[in-house]
């Protein structure tokens, strides 16, 4: 079984989806006219006008946050070290880039999930995600079952055990905390939250999600302040590592080569775009404008927030620090808290510890949120399946708080790869009403108009739309 696992992550994670997530979001980025680029400030004005909401939904700046609470998580701290210990300065380069091209991603699959949605069980919440798409924009309930299932086993229980364990590694290295005793303060603290359903995780989100976002980013203002002097050579490793121009990319074995896979890599994994993770909280909003393309914006918004922001924090306050050296084994979480220890003293590793804590947390969290929808799609949306999903993800957190799970991971990589690449062909397969959506909400832009979405206006798109929500 090992063996087969190990296969299946090489086929998806070597080949299909670090070329598959990159042409994908290239072909988007082509297909909507660059949207990202030229359409940047309309992902603010769909943030900022989102206060409003109805019954059935919660705010797009919730599902914003909410989405960020598990694109942010411990990747943004040990990720990031990983991928400049592993392909130097220059894989900073390459992260930025398929973040670029990820927002198009991301704009397509939360806009093709708002297209979809429906109501929950007994007329409750709004439910949408990638298994909706699939089952009612392309007619293949079963593949949207099948995502739906490894949904569930990746983001809602394997990786929520793996930051459980990043958050007990952490505090036992810092503080010297019991690791059970973690996890069992991270189970009570989880379960406060995910036994209040995805309204109460998106009020928890919309609080924590901007002030640790909000925290880490200063910290990072403030050693770019500390450093300016030394900030353009800093940018001149990055640009000359991405290229293999001289020195800068010395020392990293692989060259050009080892910083765009390892900076690609980075930045797929950190903001998911193309996973079909976020759609499943896009969905839950309430969109304003009341269009499927507005909540397209925002998510697009959360790749720009996720990468360009918080990994690049980490990877400036590490590149300004001068601590990283690919020849002394040090990396992951130590060699952020060696960076931030260099700039801050034993301040320094304290914040790493809890940043991790923070990041992780609302990682576990935000990826419950997700489950729901999936839950939902399922047939088990009542009460009693989603509680029985819910006290198996506080066992999951503490087991994960104690346990070492690479196994386990490698098992939930595989899950998640082929769940990716399903979404990756759905959203292909769709992007003609993407494109159709879009046009419409620009155009009504163009013309002063704030957008609206009325489905009878387009009957070539009404096939699987739920004509309430959008009459």
């Amino acid at each position: 079984m090992t063996a087969i696992i190990g296969f299946l992550n090489t086929v998806f994670w070597g080949y299909v989806l670090i070329y598959g997530l990159l042409a994908v979001g290239a072909f988007f980025t082509v297909r909507l006219g660059f949207l990202q680029f030229r359409h940047f400030a309309e992902m603010f004005r769909c943030v900022l006008g989102s206060g409003a909401t109805d019954r059935d939904g919660i705010s797009p700046f919730q599902a914003l946050t909410v989405s960020l609470a598990s694109r942010v998580g411990t990747g943004n701290i040990a990720g990031v070290a990983v991928a400049l210990y592993l392909g130097g300065p220059g894989a900073i380069f390459w992260m930025w880039m398929v973040a670029l091209v990820g927002m198009a991603t991301a704009y397509a699959e939360s806009t093709l999930a708002q297209l979809y949605k429906t109501h929950g069980a007994e007329g409750g919440i709004y439910r949408g995600g990638p298994a909706f798409y699939i089952s009612r924009g392309l007619g293949l309930p079963w593949l949207g079952a099948i995502f739906s299932v490894c949904l569930i086993i990746s983001f809602g229980l394997v990786f929520n055990a793996v930051q459980a364990n990043s958050i007990a590694d952490a505090f036992a290295g810092a503080f010297g905390v019991p690791k059970l005793a973690s996890g069992l303060v991270i189970a009570a603290l989880t379960g406060v939250v995910i036994f209040g359903g995805v309204r109460q995780i998106a009020r928890v989100a919309e609080i924590v999600v901007p002030f640790m976002a909000g925290v880490y980013l200063l910290l990072a203002i403030v050693v770019l302040v500390m450093n300016i002097g030394a900030v353009p050579g800093v940018l001149g490793q990055i640009i000359g590592s991405a290229f293999g121009f001289g020195a800068a990319a010395g020392g990293v074995a692989g060259g050009i080569a080892a910083a765009a896979m390892n900076g690609i890599k980075r930045g797929l994994f950190s903001n998911e775009a193309g996973m079909g993770s976020a759609p499943n909280i896009a969905a839950t909003a309430s969109p304003a404008p009341h269009h499927p393309s507005s909540q397209g914006f925002v998510q697009a918004l959360g790749v720009f927030i996720d990468t360009l922001l918080v990994c690049t924090a980490t990877a400036v306050m590490i590149l300004l620090s001068g601590v990283l050296d690919p020849t002394n084994g040090v990396t992951g979480t130590a060699l952020t808290q060696a960076a931030l220890t260099h700039h801050f003293g034993g301040f320094g590793a304290i914040f790493v510890a809890v940043a991790i804590f923070f990041f992780a947390f609302t990682s576990i969290i935000g990826n419950y949120a997700y489950c729901e929808s999936a839950m939902e799609f399922l047939g088990l949306g009542h009460k009693g399946a989603l509680t029985g999903l819910r006290g198996l993800v506080l066992i999951m957190v503490i087991w994960g708080a104690l346990q070492a799970v690479a196994t386990v991971f490698d098992f939930a990589d595989a899950s998640m790869g082929l769940m990716a690449t399903i979404n990756l062909i759905a959203i292909v397969a769709l992007s003609g009403v993407v494109a159709t959506l879009t046009r419409d909400y620009l155009a009504q832009r163009k013309a002063g108009q704030e957008p609206r979405f009325h489905i009878a206006a387009h009957p070539g798109l009404a096939r699987g739309v739920e004509p309430e929500i959008w009459k």
